[in-house]
């Protein structure tokens, strides 16, 4: 076979057919290109899902459909800036996005303008030394930070950057953009921190904001790394120490949340949370873990359920109802400690309190009826020989019993004697009327109110508790007073009254008080309710229904984020306060704490039927 040599005539043919072929590939490429166009406007993106209905745009604000929002940008930084100084504005309750922008300047440049600026701060120092003027504080310190920043850039320790710094703030109308934007400038004038609202840059700022990654508005300050890193938003929440037990997890880092509860201003604690959420759960495991450190733990018990767990580590479990053998006398005293109170304000403030019972079991009291009572008390402990000279630790307290016959004796009481005669003679007699006899002298004391009627439920925890009260006054001790259901004493206001300084006056005795509710709305529509969820340090928020989420969100200044948090919560989910911080937690237990403390009626059914087994086989073996 003969081959033909490739001549031009060949090379202008092949070059004509690629060009035909290049033109032909061109225009299906822009056909597919017109085509996809074409489909593309027929199809839903989602930018079309998110973008508003209307974009109106004013000179310092614009109108996203029907919301209302502004940009600030900050201009000038004081000379020094603490770490997480922008946490206060990113957890303000309210909607805004917050933008930064670095931009790295290389040192060589920085440098260059250092040294010019030392140079004129040194001759302008040395001139006044030679006119023999003042020291200028100013320029001394001006030149000590130039040097040391020279120093650090120089050295790597340092780098330069731009640094600019936006919030764009939403609102639903004018008025609460304008307020929204005060207070905001307001807290960064609270740090020296100086900043602007945008003027006819409204949108500019809005793009800035936006995750698009664009600068529009191109404000920003020079800057070293140091007080740069301090501007870092995610300001991790810890709620670690050396000392206390574990509460839960931190569900924001997985860290563990260690706290002892008596390094606070005052060891309170208040816990919300609706029906099966995990409260008393979460309770009776900081008990357990309590009590391993050596604290006395006091439980008022309304529904039976630390019954198991006073078993497990050998507690005093005391039943207080209409038959049962344990009493408890209203009108005990507390042992004085030292020289601190006297014997007549002792017996003072038991007259107050227990007048204070009587006005909850009669209901209504009168003036006069008020002042027979009072009068009343005062005769029935010297009819007991409990003066102001008694020594309180050799006396025995009168009873109810005693209180009646005083006000028999008295002219216009006859009301009062009607009244009363229930509790010591009728169907209520076998509750007030009779001398205490309960052992307290354990680590953990539980008092169940379980099978007491509702109507004598209020009447019994303020005895309880004023008797609780008066032990932790006459011995001082670590302890915890758990009052689960607390929301029975906000129902009258003496209960209540005597509950809020209880609380207010335990730190000096070295006790914390656990106020427990699943009530929110009784609790802290009560003026005394909100007071001690003031005084208290430390507060656990689990899942709470939507009656009383908004409430909640306004006692905690929650944000939205955490108001769902506590709606949507699993069991042993929410949040946890101690002092000015708080974080998510999640309450976990081990197995064997879990099996002591848990409220789950299958699981407390199978254990009871475990320890039958149990039993049955001893009996068979023996």
């Amino acid at each position: 076979m003969a081959f033909q040599p490739f001549t031009k005539k060949h090379a202008k043919r092949s070059k004509g057919r690629a060009a035909t072929l290049d033109k032909t590939a061109t225009q299906e490429e822009l056909l597919t290109l017109e085509e996809e166009k074409v489909y593309r406007e027929g199809t839903v993106a989602i930018r079309d899902l998110i973008a508003p209905s209307a974009f109106r745009v004013e000179s310092n604000f614009i109108q996203l459909g029907e919301v209302f929002l502004r940009t600030m940008y900050v201009i000038t930084y004081p000379r020094y800036i603490s770490v997480g100084w922008s946490s206060p504005i990113l957890n303000l309750n309210s909607t805004m996005d917050v933008s930064m922008f670095f931009y790295p300047v290389e040192s060589a440049i920085i440098l260059k303008q250092l040294k010019k600026k030392v140079g004129a701060l040194q001759a302008q120092l040395s001139g006044d030394a030679e006119k023999g003027a003042p020291r200028d504080p100013l320029r001394e310190t001006a030149l000590r930070d130039i040097e040391q920043l020279r120093d650090d850039l120089t050295q790597g320790i340092e780098h330069f950057f731009q640094f600019a710094f936006y919030v764009t703030i939403y609102a639903n109308d004018k008025k609460e953009l304008d307020t929204l934007t005060e207070d905001l400038e307001n807290i960064f004038g609270a740090r020296l921190i100086y900043t602007k609202n945008v003027l006819f840059q409204a949108e500019q700022g809005f793009t800035s904001t936006v995750p698009l990654g664009r600068d529009d508005l191109l404000v920003a300050f020079n800057m070293n790394s140091s007080p740069i890193a301090s501007s870092f938003p995610f300001m991790s929440s810890e709620l670690t120490s050396d000392d206390g037990i574990l509460y839960g997890i931190n569900r924001h880092n997985n860290s563990l949340i260690l706290f002892d509860r008596f390094s606070l201003q005052n060891a309170n604690m208040v816990v919300f949370a609706t029906s099966g959420a995990g409260k008393s759960y979460a309770v009776k495991l900081e008990v357990l873990r309590s009590l391993m450190m050596g604290i006395d733990v006091i439980v008022i018990d309304p529904e039976k359920e630390y019954e198991h767990l006073s078993e497990a580590v050998g507690g005093t479990y005391i039943n207080i109802s209409l038959a049962s053998d344990a009493k408890v006398n209203p009108f005990d005293l507390p042992r004085p400690v030292g020289d601190e109170i006297s014997t007549e304000d002792i017996i003072r403030s038991a007259v107050i309190t227990t007048k204070g019972l009587l006005r909850i079991m009669f209901g209504t009291v009168s003036a006069t009826e008020d002042s027979l009572l009072d009068r009343a008390l005062i005769e029935s402990y010297a009819k007991k020989d409990i003066t102001s000279s008694s020594d309180l630790a050799h006396v025995e307290p009168p009873i109810m019993q005693d209180l009646l016959d005083v006000l028999e004796g008295i002219e216009g009481a006859t009301e009062l004697v009607v009244r009363l005669r229930k509790y010591t003679e009728g169907t209520f007699a076998g509750l007030f009327n009779a001398p205490t006899n309960v052992d307290v002298n354990k680590n953990l004391v539980i008092f169940s109110v379980r099978d007491l009627e509702d109507e004598l439920r209020p009447m019994a925890i303020y005895t309880l508790i004023n008797y609780i009260w008066n032990i932790v006054r006459s011995e001082r001790k670590k302890r915890l007073l758990i009052i689960d259901e607390a929301w029975w004493l906000m129902q009258h206001e003496d209960s209540a009254k005597f509950m809020f300084a209880l609380v207010k006056r335990c730190r000096k005795y070295y006790l914390g008080v656990t106020t427990i509710t699943q009530d929110v709305n009784d609790f802290l529509g009560s003026q005394y309710g909100q007071a001690i969820v003031t005084n208290s340090a430390l507060q656990l928020l689990l899942r709470q229904s939507p009656a009383a989420i908004d409430m909640i969100q306004k006692t905690f200044l929650l944000t939205e984020g955490e108001k769902y948090l506590l709606l949507e919560g699993a069991v042993g989910e929410g949040i946890f306060f101690a002092g000015l911080k708080h974080a998510a937690i999640k309450v976990i237990a081990s197995y064997t704490e879990d099996q002591l403390i848990t409220s789950n009626p299958e699981q407390l059914l199978q254990i009871e039927q475990a320890k039958k087994e149990f039993n049955q086989q001893v009996v068979g073996e023996s």
